[in-house]
């Protein structure tokens, strides 16, 4: 950093190198989520220690943190007592494929889809809470294909195991690997998403979802009200039975599907790379003009 006289370092995921507080370089972290912190269970015990004292580390030695949401905010502020005025929150943008028409004609035939499904993007994860889709559907005796996209962990078991004791083969779907051009042409194909995590630092499918105009069900927990606004039907993540009356309610009322789509779409703009920029280079200039 001081042999190429950086004006700013820029830690992107939760981290600066160790000693930058030493070299006089201005520094800002972003920080993504203290999962590691709430969800201790989730993680090994070395683990758990190594990201602790990586982001105490950054977030007592930038100038500045970016949180990606106020609860992220709020987590820094109650695990680290770092002073709320040192943190901004700056809400990510998501790629500009999202926001773009593809041609989706070929979607189906490459990943063997039927005409209607709903989809569900995200690592196949416990805190996911991907099981609890299946089972509303189950429970709700909806008769619809639903498409996982999302690298498969231990958790993947667990599904495997609903899917094959309740006879649910043929309309059950995994993906994984997917290029965001063909994302964003399953979620414009897709009758609705659904995202029902237990816990997250944002929720970047929400948005990836409303960009692409397709309707989003999501948690009505932790960070994802902030995330989605008015522009998502809120659930309890483990209220099965309501899942299943939301999905239902999106697959039946044209009406109501239309109105969360433009809502989705303007809540979406939010999000958009160019205003991203904006709010970093204003950062930026705080920091250099001091």
């Amino acid at each position: 950093m001081q042999k190429h006289k950086l004006d700013l370092f820029h830690g992107l995921s939760n981290e600066l190198p160790d000693g930058i507080h030493k070299t006089g370089v201005p520094s800002v972290v972003t920080i993504h989520d203290l999962i590691f912190m709430r969800f201790p269970q989730f993680y090994r015990s070395i683990d758990r220690k190594i990201y602790g004292q990586k982001v105490k580390y950054a977030c007592s030695s930038a100038n500045k943190i970016i949180a990606i949401s106020q609860q992220t905010k709020d987590d820094i502020i109650k695990y680290f007592q770092i002073n709320p005025e040192k943190i901004e929150v700056i809400y990510q943008s998501i790629s500009t494929k999202y926001f773009e028409q593809h041609y989706t004609e070929n979607l189906l035939s490459k990943y063997n889809l039927p005409e209607k499904y709903i989809l569900s993007v995200g690592s196949i994860e416990h805190r996911k809470n991907q099981l609890s889709i299946l089972k509303a559907l189950y429970t709700a005796q909806l008769d619809v294909t639903v498409v996982f996209v999302g690298k498969p962990t231990l958790y993947s078991a667990e599904l495997l195991k609903f899917i094959t004791e309740n006879k649910m083969e043929n309309r059950v779907k995994f993906l994984n690997n997917i290029s965001r051009k063909n994302l964003a042409g399953l979620y414009q194909r897709a009758i609705l998403s659904v995202y029902i995590s237990l816990f997250e630092g944002f929720g970047l499918p929400v948005i990836e979802s409303m960009a692409s105009g397709c309707p989003v069900i999501t948690s009505n927990v932790s960070c994802l009200p902030e995330t989605a606004g008015d522009a998502a039907i809120l659930c309890d993540p483990e209220n099965i039975a309501e899942l299943g009356d939301c999905i239902k309610k999106l697959m039946e009322d044209n009406n109501f599907r239309n109105e969360m789509i433009q809502k989705g779409f303007k809540r979406a703009k939010q999000f958009h790379p160019e205003k991203y920029s904006q709010n970093l280079i204003s950062l930026y200039s705080e920091i250099l003009s001091k």
